[in-house]
């Protein structure tokens, strides 16, 4: 399973019952940040989600409304114990940014490791993480973290072959074993492929082509919604943000299950009630809130929320 959950769901600037912008996804023990906005530790402390596992952070872009409060994280999550390596990624330009604000982080426990990348894949823990670029007025990207899932485990086909009990565990996890001299592959005790956990996450950007194939049947799709009301779009062009029913286009187009808006204009107060705009165009649309959380589950499973 995979959790997910809204830390700051506010752009530009930050509100009394409003975060700036960022989210957390965790899965077997380790988690990932996305952005790292103003207020990010004093939700992740109300939610009560461990800071020493933050093991990947993924920034979209180095405006100051995503990234000020990573200083003030990395203090938190080096007094929490962590020792090892803590990876921060993102677009052109973000090594400059994090070494200036970890100028006030200074002496952490752990090393912190940048990578500044365009399109790309890498590997996050469990999670697979896919980067593509976006349309923001300085470099930009979206994220697809995936959580994959192997193909079903067939003991009986192990048995049939004789295959060691002793290497029926490392080829369930998709690994070659090589036992006196004989090679014993995945394909010989697994079944056909399963489909895995997906959210999509973006924001900062107008609309692109890239975000439907970043979202394409994504079992969670965040992304901005800056301007609730359609006659607020040319704001949108004029300042390379989306309107909520611009967001619910792209949700229908990539054949997403679910929409959670984010990244809300400091004007627009009460984004649920707005929300009729997207849901025009895509039902299972919904206004994000602070600490707003999902349990995502495999097809075969429950979903929670």
């Amino acid at each position: 399973m995979l959790d997910v959950c809204l830390l700051g769901t506010g752009g530009m600037m930050p509100l009394p019952q409003r975060h700036l912008t960022a989210c957390m996804i965790r899965a077997e023990g380790a988690s990932l940040l996305i952005d790292c906005g103003e207020g990010t530790q004093v939700a992740l402390r109300l939610q009560g989600w461990s800071f020493k596992s933050i093991g990947t952070i993924l920034f979209t872009h180095m405006h100051g409304d995503h990234v000020a409060g990573l200083p003030g994280l990395l203090l938190t999550i080096g007094n929490a114990g962590r020792t090892e390596p803590v990876m921060i990624y993102g677009p052109k330009g973000t090594a400059r940014v994090v070494r200036g604000l970890m100028m006030a982080a200074p002496e952490l426990p752990f090393s912190v490791e940048i990578q500044e990348t365009g399109e790309t894949e890498y590997k996050a823990g469990a999670l697979y993480v896919r980067t593509f670029r976006v349309d923001h007025n300085v470099p930009c990207l979206g994220y697809r973290v995936e959580l994959k899932r192997l193909p079903e485990f067939q003991p009986d086909r192990a048995r049939e072959q004789g295959i060691p009990l002793r290497a029926w565990n490392p080829l369930q996890k998709g690994n070659t074993v090589v036992i006196d001299g004989v090679t014993y592959t995945p394909d010989m005790v697994l079944g056909e492929a399963r489909k895995g956990l997906s959210v999509c996450y973006c924001t900062d950007t107008r609309p692109t082509s890239s975000i439907i194939e970043g979202a394409k049947d994504a079992d969670l799709f965040i992304c901005e919604g800056m301007y609730g009301e359609e006659e607020k779009k040319s704001r949108a062009r004029e300042y390379k943000h989306m309107t909520f029913r611009e967001a619910a286009i792209l949700a229908k187009a990539a054949g997403a299950k679910e929409l959670w808006l984010t990244h809300f204009s400091p004007s627009l107060m009460r984004p649920q009630e707005v929300l009729g705009e997207a849901r025009e165009v895509f039902p299972n649309s919904y206004a994000g809130r602070e600490r707003m959380t999902k349990t995502l589950r495999y097809d075969d499973e429950t979903a929670e929320s």
